[in-house]
């Protein structure tokens, strides 16, 4: 079975983990709307022969209730929902909850392309080269308005909204070529906003990956970053340090409790007031415009890159967010102090292929 992107399927093949349980609930939602619209039609068609008026002086007979009739059209459905609801939550949960020990790829949605960076640095635009048989953790965040990232082989789709970052996780199983799609309406060139999912084995996605073009990993563009905007003269001080910090459990200044994860970790570098941390004061500039969208998980990557909790739960008892011997933090690479941030003003002559 060619596995190509050019092949024509009636349903795309199913080319993840969850792609044949996806299609299984789906196939039973639809032989379920099927079997009742082909019974109540077929049942108004023949009720509107059998009991049709014959003559003017006919009137229709009313028979007695029928108590077990009822019980049953009402109860047979019910119990088809029920198994609706249940299979599909189940499923949800389980497609939704967060891959552990996956390989972390950042996706950005620009009008009009996907931009990927591996986090080895190399870089692609509309395509994403994958290797069968590992989980792989997509962080996608906006440039500019609403896309949702789609690919019908892996049965996933996740809006990509401007302001907060997505995810989405997968394991492909079979290699081969498989399209990338926008599914949202995003604008003029809306469906030219398509690439290519790049499934190869592990040996061969190692090749590729040595082989192709290194840019900065988002993990060292961050560590640059936090330097040359000067964030070391405040984190360990007069800030929180970030070493140890990504899901930690965080008190904050108004008795309240928040796991520091990346939603928490972005929203402290865009909107710093609105959750500040105990025993600290709220002197954080907001970034908010400053900063791209792939500048800002840079930061990200950088700060998990500091050390996470340990532990089952992802939640520490205490929390790493009070200075070092009111020193500035030991973590740092040495980088050269700069002069005045870069221009971080995302390129709008970038095109892509």
């Amino acid at each position: 079975m060619d596995p190509s992107i050019d092949s024509f399927r009636l349903f795309p093949q199913q080319a993840s983990t969850t792609a044949g349980e996806i299609d299984y609930l789906f196939f039973y939602l639809l032989a379920v709307s099927v079997f009742f619209t082909v019974l109540i039609f077929a049942l108004i068609i023949y009720f509107a022969f059998r009991y049709r008026r014959r003559a003017d002086e006919e009137f229709p007979r009313v028979d007695v209730q029928n108590m077990k009739l009822e019980i049953t059209w009402c109860m047979v459905p019910f119990v088809l929902m029920l198994v609706m609801f249940f299979w599909g939550t189940d499923l949800y949960a389980r497609i939704k909850r967060p891959a552990e020990n996956a390989i972390t790829i950042n996706v950005i949605g620009k009008q009009w392309m996907w931009k990927v960076q591996h986090p080895e640095g190399v870089r692609e635009i509309n395509a994403l080269h994958v290797p069968a048989g590992q989980r792989i953790k997509l962080m996608m965040g906006s440039e500019d308005v609403i896309h949702s990232f789609f690919i019908p082989a892996f049965r996933i789709k996740q809006d990509v909204v401007p302001g907060s970052f997505s995810t989405e996780w997968f394991i492909a199983t079979t290699p081969g070529r498989y399209h990338i799609f926008c599914a949202q309406y995003c604008g003029a060139e809306h469906a030219k906003m398509i690439g290519e999912v790049v499934v190869m084995e592990p040996a061969q996605y190692q090749a590729w990956l040595g082989g192709a073009p290194h840019d900065e990993s988002p993990a060292a563009a961050g560590a640059r970053l936090f330097e040359t905007w000067g964030c070391s003269a405040c984190h360990g001080q007069r800030a929180p340090t970030l070493a140890g910090l990504y899901l930690t459990k965080v008190p904050l200044d108004d008795g309240s409790t928040v796991i520091a994860d990346d939603d928490y970790l972005r929203e402290s570098i865009i909107e710093p007031s609105a959750k500040v941390v105990a025993g600290f004061p709220p002197i954080m500039p907001s970034y908010r415009g400053q900063l791209s969208e792939e500048q800002i998980m840079s930061l990200v990557a950088y700060i998990k890159s500091l050390g996470a909790a340990a532990g089952p739960s992802g939640v520490r008892a205490t929390p790493a967010t009070q200075p070092v011997n009111g020193q500035g933090p030991q973590f740092l690479p040495d980088f050269p102090p700069a002069r005045q941030p870069p221009d971080i003003r995302p390129d709008r002559n970038e095109k892509g292929p």
